[in-house]
């Protein structure tokens, strides 16, 4: 059985500690191939939509969550951006002359981004106020950004190990990662508190960091090795168990109708000064979606 474009929960029994395992496949392959990044970009996104995801997976909310890293150097923005519903998309803009003067197929983050920061935003609605949070591009990837973002800002421990796979051998783009999460105020499991002490609580924890730590990037990402045996083999001795997988899909919430709304914010002069060849093309910069108004379509906007 393939396990793929998945992310399921999990929680380690006696330590009360919970995670998520995300496994990507053909949904990172199609939209890393839709765009055709240059291989340091595509890695550097595919990074990022395997954040999205783990930390997006968490939401109870009807809404979306977007990662979005903002920097100076050739790479200018990274965005990935997940709905509560499980559609992911995601995009980059770079300096694509700087990107090449870059020797071999992979490039760090800083040297991609340089500096700049790593926004979190969860959008629960027009009802709702929005929730965001930002740290520095400080570290070596993506991953130590949120790390250092939980530490400093949630004051949540958290362990997450995220690798990424270039295509490889006639197979696409994949990628796997795990989260392992202590809450404040969260030990052991209620049933289970009386019985476990400070001292044993911070032992389980580092056991599950150090485990973690062991998993290989090819144990992450091989889709024929499923998902609860790597799990038990980390885990067994603290007994581990898993809840229902969430799918997770390649989907735009792209639309005429949002185009239109966007378009009809310019001032009406304005926007017919942008025809050319007495049209307005608005391409969607995550799926790639060419939304054409001529003339008469503009003037209805306005009707």
């Amino acid at each position: 059985m393939i396990a793929t474009d998945l992310v399921i929960p999990y929680q380690v029994e006696h330590a009360g500690l919970r995670g998520r395992f995300l496994r990507f496949g053909p949904l990172l392959d199609r939209i890393l191939d839709r765009h055709r990044y240059p291989p340091p970009v595509s890695a550097l996104l595919g990074e990022t939509l395997v954040l999205t995801a783990l930390l997006g997976s968490t939401l109870k909310y009807l809404g979306s969550f977007t990662l979005q890293a903002n920097g100076k150097g050739p790479v200018r923005i990274v965005v990935g951006d997940m709905t509560s519903t499980g559609e992911l998309r995601a995009y980059a803009q770079f300096d694509a002359d700087a990107v090449a003067r870059m020797e071999g197929a992979t490039a760090p983050m800083p040297a991609l981004l340089g500096q700049g920061h790593l926004a979190f935003t969860a959008d629960q609605g027009a009802d709702r106020e929005r929730y965001q949070g930002m740290v520095e591009l400080a570290g070596p990837t993506l991953t130590d950004c949120v790390h250092h973002y939980f530490r400093q800002s949630e004051q949540i421990d958290a362990a997450i190990k995220v690798a990424v796979r270039a295509p490889n051998g006639g197979e696409g783009w994949r990628a796997g990662a795990m989260v392992i999460q202590r809450l404040p105020g969260e030990g052991a499991r209620p049933d289970t508190a009386a019985l476990i002490d400070a001292h044993e609580d911070e032992e389980n924890w580092r056991e599950v960091v150090t485990l973690m730590a062991s998993v290989k990037e090819d144990e992450l990402t091989n889709p024929r090795l499923p998902p609860d045996r790597l799990l038990y083999r980390l885990f067994h001795r603290l007994g581990v168990r898993m809840f229902k997988p969430r799918g997770l899909v390649d989907g735009c919430r792209c639309s005429r109708d949002r185009v239109a709304g966007t378009l009809v914010a310019f001032p009406k002069a304005e926007l017919l000064e942008m025809t050319e060849a007495g049209v307005v093309s608005v391409k969607c910069e995550f799926c790639g979606e060419a939304y054409v108004f001529d003339e008469p379509a503009l003037e209805a906007l306005f009707a």
